[in-house]
């Protein structure tokens, strides 16, 4: 009997290619899976599907994973109102973890013998990939044919006619990867240092641009509601709110970072309804949080989105800063009110019944209602009693 191997498939040259050499070559029987992280239409998953066959594969398999990936990540994502280097709101890094793990999935389920990507040695994604696989099925091979044998986009061609594959490989001007929560858009520009992406390179481009007021209304920190419509599943409303935010060419914008590998890397995105989210939901904290919880949950968020990042996904540790995130969410509940402008957006203000600026308590620099100025001073006076200790004893240094 032929070995089974499972392939992530996207469609794209570099994964037509390794679905060729992968049975002609190498003699496996192909299992092409593509996971659906909110970047297909039924359309295109039609499309991949007869491109998987015609390639010659056993078995083609198109994985729904919109639910698991918001339930497993994005929604932390939110809690923790994640973005890498204050930018970017880790759309493909969240994705790829997801990905990878349905990938494993699957290959645990059919027994397979390898799995393979189209992963180059440049990037992240392999590491991203790689890890996951080798941590849920450590006794399954991995082969990368693209990143062992550095090919070039015109040999893979090649190969491909050779083996009676024709078809017509447009090399894009831009590399777009889309998902549920943002588009990832590279290109020549994103190989500078100095240049912007033009107006043309982000997928959606601007068709409204007269202001319009957006409502989001959240339960415990997830998004329950959108301008008074009801949503039963948050991943829905994140794509009504994608749907509104980017017609106006909201979330654009370049993420500058430290890849896995360790070389600096650009890559431009548009993340419409997570640019929005995130800052909404932050909002929403800043009148239902305590300081302190604010503050532990702003290192945490960190740390749980650079270690989402560099592929550390299954350690433990995401669990219990999830457990954390999950927690402090209790009292965030009530409505974000913002108007929509083309490129930006403005938070205009919050209603909360756990809203904590409440004026029977004081006004801030008009009035106070629960202490005295008396109060004040023998504070400040107890407050400050080390640093006076402090700088006394070395004011003559």
């Amino acid at each position: 009997m032929k070995k089974k191997v499972i392939l992530a498939f996207s469609g794209g040259l570099d994964t037509s290619y390794c679905a060729k050499y992968l049975s002609e070559t190498l003699g496996y029987e192909v299992f092409a899976v593509t996971v659906n992280t909110g970047g297909f239409s039924e359309e295109e998953e039609k499309e991949l599907e007869k491109k998987a066959l015609k390639l010659g594969v056993k078995e083609y398999r198109c994985v729904d994973a919109q639910e698991d990936y918001y339930n497993s990540c994005v929604k932390y994502l939110i809690f923790g109102n994640v973005l890498k280097n204050n930018t970017y709101p880790l759309s493909v890094s969240a994705e790829r973890t997801v990905q990878a793990q349905e990938i494993a999935k699957y290959a645990m389920e059919i027994n397979a013998d390898a799995i393979a990507h189209g992963s180059t040695g440049a990037g992240n994604d392999q590491v991203r990939f790689d890890l996951i696989f080798k941590v849920m099925c450590p006794d399954v091979e991995i082969i990368t044919p693209i990143r062992d044998m550095a090919l070039s986009r015109e040999e893979e061609i090649e190969f491909l006619k050779k083996h009676g594959y024709e078809m017509e490989f447009h090399k894009a001007q831009y590399s777009v990867n889309k998902g549920l929560w943002g588009t990832s858009v590279g290109g020549k520009e994103t190989l500078t240092s100095r240049n912007s992406l033009p107006e043309e390179a982000f997928p959606s481009q601007i068709t409204e641009t007269q202001p319009s007021e957006l409502e989001i209304e959240f339960k415990n920190g997830e998004i329950n509601g959108v301008n008074g419509e009801s949503f039963e599943r948050p991943v829905y409303a994140i794509k009504k709110i994608e749907e509104l935010a980017s017609a106006y060419g909201i979330g654009r914008d370049i993420h500058v970072g430290d890849t896995i590998v360790g070389i600096k890397g650009r890559v431009g995105f548009e993340a419409a309804a997570a640019s929005v989210i995130i800052k909404a939901h932050h909002l929403l904290e800043k009148h239902t949080l305590s300081k302190y919880q604010q503050m532990m949950k702003s290192q945490l968020s960190d740390w749980y989105g650079n270690w989402l990042h560099e592929a550390l996904f299954l350690d433990p540790v995401m669990r219990n800063i999830e457990s954390f995130l999950s927690d402090s969410q209790e009292t965030v509940s009530g409505k974000v009110f913002i108007t929509l402008h083309p490129y930006r957006f403005i938070l205009n203000g919050i209603e909360s019944d756990h809203d904590l600026m409440s004026d029977k308590f004081g006004s801030y620099g008009e009035a106070n209602r629960a202490w005295t100025g008396e109060d004040v001073k023998g504070y400040t006076k107890i407050v400050s009693n080390s640093l006076n200790i402090y700088h006394q004893i070395n004011s003559k240094h």
